[in-house]
């Protein structure tokens, strides 16, 4: 019986390896494009600010 625990958990091993790439890989660019959201907003505000424009409303 023994046995058959260990091959099973093998069997599921890539599965979960996979998983947990995809979810490293998908907080990535999740985190990614918040920060580049921010930064554009930033830009976008000093621009605004730049030209005597009121600030956008959100």
């Amino acid at each position: 019986m023994d046995n058959i625990w260990v091959a099973m958990g093998w069997a599921i091993l890539p599965t979960l390896a996979i998983c947990v790439i995809f979810a490293m890989v998908l907080r990535g660019i999740l985190r990614s494009d918040r920060t580049e959201r921010k930064v554009h907003a930033q830009i976008e505000a000093e621009e605004r600010a730049a030209r005597g424009l009121p600030p956008k409303a959100s």
